[in-house]
């Protein structure tokens, strides 16, 4: 049978300064140990595979070590090291509250403390996944713990901290352990790698930390199983197969291609991507994490954010330059809804397609957004008719300075420009013609009706003609009968370009507050994108009616009588009575 023994058991620490990425934690406890301030508990915590339960076997070994160095590192070669490393030391316990988490077993560790060390100072209770004892363990474990015989030390470990109890947690120090880095990770493995004598890349060994997670014993667990795979040689391809990572040139590639606007090129890659088995979510994902290192590198001073090798920075950084961050944002929206509608999606393939398309021409739609706002009639070529640009032929007028509408096409003697404070908008679908080139022509045949299509006059904005807007817009929304009347109930002033709603109640206020469709509307609609929007309350108090009040017969009779005279003269003669309420 092989003696092979795993990464993370052979080359577990065995000492303070050999445990990687929790300085903090090993600092304190030989400060701690130096100043001769021990404290009879501790409690271990943080994630999986970060170091806590290695931690606790080194203060566990140095506390009876023989000849601990200055700095208090255990020697590892006295009698009491040989023993803790051959486990037949009888000053340590260690108890898996994983499978020993009843009452019964913490009465068996309880009657342990009562004895006292046959060698060393102290004896050591290693109480590993301690969040598992049950409420009663712990209960017959508080008594214990909080006053134990002065040569015993509790060493509690956990990954989930807010399982235990407080009264627990108030009897111990806590050492919250962190995620270990990648860049430590990597330092890490590239001494195993020496140690083995195994050659291996720079960014093989990033991709085996980044898919640990923060965990060095997963990491090496990963390294184990592409060392079985490459042999002595680790190389990138040999990582990304194995642990069926997304090549990072696939999305070099995409950017690339979308900046080119080459939407052939980019379905290509992403069925390419399809073709080796990779999941879209997956490359969705991947995407959105390569427009986000993109958009950190647009600044050197954040280069340090990404998690990633030298050679590959440079690649990133090298792509940002050339990269406009107005590009880099819209996609980021663009794969943020795509990533939050997939699961929705019943094609998915189409869906991811079509995010994809949308991305190709983001710096087309800038460029257009970004033209100025007046619009120039161009004429038209000499040897180029309206039917050949598929246009009806527009009649010829004597006016030829009047405004088109969207039906016309524009004429070749006129020149007047026509100011527009709205963008250029594509012609209409009729005016486009047949599509026979594929989607290089498409866009060229939008460009021209595009370049031919100028936009009518927009209405001038005036007081009436901005309530008759709002009142239009509001009875042909879908709002409540009584929102709509809180809505249309409200005075509408103009000042300059700030439009001002007074409400007459608080319930109109917020009426009009969360009609947030209402002022886009009208910018629309006049063509005024700078306008602003503010709501006041009306001064005046709304008229509240008056209540009638209900009288009784006695007072009905009093009223009666005021007003004619002769009633009095009536209820004498006969001796009336009015009834009492």
């Amino acid at each position: 049978m092989s003696n092979f023994v795993v990464s993370a058991r052979k080359y577990r620490p065995n000492r303070f300064e050999d445990v990687v990425g929790q300085q903090h934690v090993s600092r304190t406890l030989k400060n701690a140990l130096q100043s001769d301030h021990l404290a009879h508990a501790f409690l271990f915590c943080g994630p999986r595979g970060v170091g806590k339960t290695t931690c606790a076997r080194i203060l566990a070994k140095v506390l009876n070590c023989q000849n601990p160095t200055k700095d208090f590192e255990p020697c590892n070669v006295c009698d009491s090291c040989k023993a803790f490393h051959e486990n037949a030391s009888f000053n340590t316990t260690e108890l898996d509250a994983a499978s020993n988490n009843s009452v019964e077993h913490i009465r068996a560790l309880i009657e342990q403390v009562r004895f006292q060390p046959q060698q060393g100072k102290y004896k050591v209770f290693i109480i590993d996944e301690v969040h598992m004892l049950s409420q009663q363990a712990f209960n017959a474990f508080l008594k214990t713990l909080e006053e134990p015989p002065p040569y015993a030390i509790f060493i509690l470990a956990t990954t989930e901290k807010h399982k235990i109890i407080p009264t627990i947690l108030s009897r111990c120090q806590i050492y919250d352990f962190r995620r270990i880095q990648t860049p430590d990770m990597v330092a890490h493995l590239q001494e195993i790698c020496r140690a083995e004598g195994i050659t291996a890349d720079a960014d093989a060994l990033h991709i085996i930390a980044q898919k640990a997670d923060g965990a060095l014993r997963d990491a090496l667990s990963i390294f184990d199983r592409i060392v079985a795979f490459s042999g002595s040689n680790i190389t990138y391809q040999d990582v990304i197969s194995n642990l069926n990572v997304l090549d990072y040139d696939y999305y070099f590639r995409m950017v690339n291609a979308l900046l080119q606007e080459d939407s052939s090129q980019v379905l290509l890659t992403f069925d390419d991507i399809l073709r080796k088995g990779f999941d879209a979510e997956l490359f969705i994902n991947g995407l959105a994490e390569h427009f986000r290192n993109l958009l950190v590198c647009k600044d050197e001073q954040t280069l340090q954010l990404l998690d990633i090798s030298d050679t590959l920075q440079a690649r990133y950084f090298q792509q940002a330059q050339l990269t406009p961050a107005a590009f880099l944002l819209t996609a980021l929206n663009i794969i943020n809804d795509c990533d939050v509608e997939y699961k929705n999606a019943r094609n998915k393939r189409l869906h991811v397609e079509m995010a994809l398309i949308k991305m190709t021409y983001i710096n087309r739609v800038v460029h257009i957004a970004r033209q100025p706002a007046v619009a120039h009639e161009e004429k038209k070529k000499p040897d180029e008719s309206a039917e050949d640009r598929g246009v009806e032929a527009p009649q010829q007028t004597a006016n030829s300075e009047s405004p088109m509408t969207n039906h016309e096409a524009p004429t070749t003697s006129s020149e007047a420009p026509i100011v527009n404070r709205q963008p250029r908008v594509l012609a209409s679908a009729h005016q486009l013609p047949m599509l026979n080139g594929g989607l290089k022509a498409l866009l060229q045949e939008v460009q021209e009706a595009e370049n031919t299509y100028i936009l009518p006059a927009m209405p001038e904005l005036t007081p009436e003609a901005l309530t008759e807007v709002w009142q239009q817009y509001i009875e042909e929304s879908e709002q409540h009968e009584s929102t709509k009347a809180l809505l249309l109930d409200a005075e509408l002033q103009l000042d300059g370009h700030t439009i001002i709603a007074i409400a007459k109640s608080s319930l109109a206020e917020n009426a009009i507050r969360t009609e947030s469709g209402l002022i886009e509307h009208i910018r629309r609609h006049f063509g005024q994108s700078e306008l602003t929007f503010t709501i006041k309350r009306s001064a005046r108090p709304p008229e509240v009616p008056k209540v009638q009040k209900i009288l009784s017969s006695k007072e009905k009779y009093l009223v009666m009588r005021e007003t004619n005279p002769v009633l009095q003269e009536l209820q004498a003669r006969f001796d009336l009575r009015p009834d009492e309420d």
